[in-house]
């Protein structure tokens, strides 16, 4: 090891909480609690999922409800953003 990588290990020890655990270990652990994205309360996994389904629902239904005059916009307005996206200014 070259005397660089010992004072970025340096630097990253001094980093990194004492009590905190390690990025690894939280990338493999299983989530079994939740919030909400409504209000921010606590959920379970089971709550979460169920919230998350009828969410999905009422979104696919909200769409269903917009009038055809609303639609068209939104489409024009889509396309307006791709053209802004494709052509350089």
């Amino acid at each position: 090891m070259c005397p660089i990588d010992w004072v970025f290990s340096a630097l990253l020890a001094t980093c990194v909480p004492a009590g905190e655990p390690p990025e690894e270990v939280l990338r493999t652990e299983i989530y079994t609690h939740a919030r909400s994205p409504l209000d921010g309360r606590k959920l379970t996994a089971a709550e979460y999922v169920l919230l998350q389904e009828s969410l999905r629902e009422e979104l696919s239904n909200s769409e269903a409800t917009l009038s055809p005059h609303l639609r068209h916009l939104i489409q024009l307005l889509r396309v307006r953003k791709m053209l802004q996206d494709l052509t350089p200014l």
